[in-house]
């Protein structure tokens, strides 16, 4: 993929992400003052695993904008393309799929492998 291709999905992707982490910390507040208020305990536990998963894919969506963000610096660099780790081109159908990728397959499955 070419870098102004690139540029252009990922620049369309944070600005995606910036929607979504919007509307996710507009959710916040009103969960938590909703709190205040007298509830049914069996709704307290749904309460909670709502704003439990709205946390999860907030924290998700920060993660993906910070690696979009990161891809758009690698493309200001001359690096876009190139696994961090080993140095090899990343191939063009995973930067199809993932444009944000920083890492060749190979290398990002031993880094999975090792956080588990």
């Amino acid at each position: 993929m070419d870098t102004a291709t690139a540029r252009k999905r990922l620049e369309e992707m944070r600005g995606e992400l910036d929607k979504s982490i919007t509307v996710l910390q507009g959710e916040q507040p009103a969960e938590r003052a909703g709190s205040d208020s007298p509830q049914d305990p069996a709704d307290a536990g749904t309460t909670l695993s709502e704003a439990d998963r709205t946390q999860a894919v907030l924290s998700a969506a920060r993660l993906q904008r910070t690696a979009v963000l990161d891809a758009l610096l690698r493309i200001e660099h001359g690096t876009y393309g190139t696994c961090a780790d080993c140095g090899s081109p990343i191939p063009e159908g995973r930067l199809d799929a993932r444009p944000e990728a920083s890492r060749c397959v190979k290398c990002q499955s031993k880094r999975d492998r090792g956080r588990h």
